[in-house]
């Protein structure tokens, strides 16, 4: 597809095709992004769900005016440096998927869009990963582990692709 900049209507909904998101059937999505950079590709991609019932999730509960009406939740930050709290953060991403029991699940990073990948791949939902733009010299630790377990892992820099993740573009 090459450089994947989202300036016309086209493009997002060639990249909700690559996420199994056919537009003539509507789907329940849960999109996931820790704040910060996470969140800001996240929202470029805000293109791809229309038609969509969409529910985000983020660390930010700021971030809440930029969803319009969707649906929306937060979730504590948690690292693999805290245990306890990366274990509160899933049972709340798992409460969240019982409640939105989404068809898709998309992510942008970090740990709570790998917990939610991990998650709702045990539900049946469908999972893609969009490793961060920021990640120019190896995917990042949760774009490493959720390669193994999404549906669709995709990286932003053609040098990265391989195997179990693919290159389409850039969200810019």
């Amino acid at each position: 597809m090459g450089r994947y900049e989202i300036h016309t209507v086209e493009e997002p909904r060639r990249a909700a095709r690559l996420m199994g998101m056919d537009h003539s059937r509507p789907r329940r999505i849960l999109a996931v992004a820790s704040s910060g950079g996470h969140w800001i590709q996240l929202s470029r991609l805000k293109p791809a769900f229309d038609g969509h019932d969409v529910a985000y999730l983020t660390t930010h509960a700021g971030h809440c005016g930029e969803v319009g009406d969707a649906r929306f939740y937060t979730v504590r930050d948690a690292s693999r440096w805290n245990k306890p709290a990366l274990a509160l953060s899933a049972l709340k991403i798992l409460w969240v998927l019982l409640r939105e029991r989404p068809h898709v699940v998309i992510s942008t990073g970090a740990a709570p869009g790998y917990l939610a990948i991990r998650l709702a791949g045990l539900m049946g939902a469908r999972t893609a990963w969009v490793d961060s733009v920021a990640n120019v010299e190896e995917l990042s630790l949760s774009g490493q582990m959720a390669s193994t377990k999404a549906d669709l892992c995709l990286t932003q820099w053609p040098h990265l692709a391989n195997g179990a993740v693919a290159y389409r573009g850039s969200v810019l």
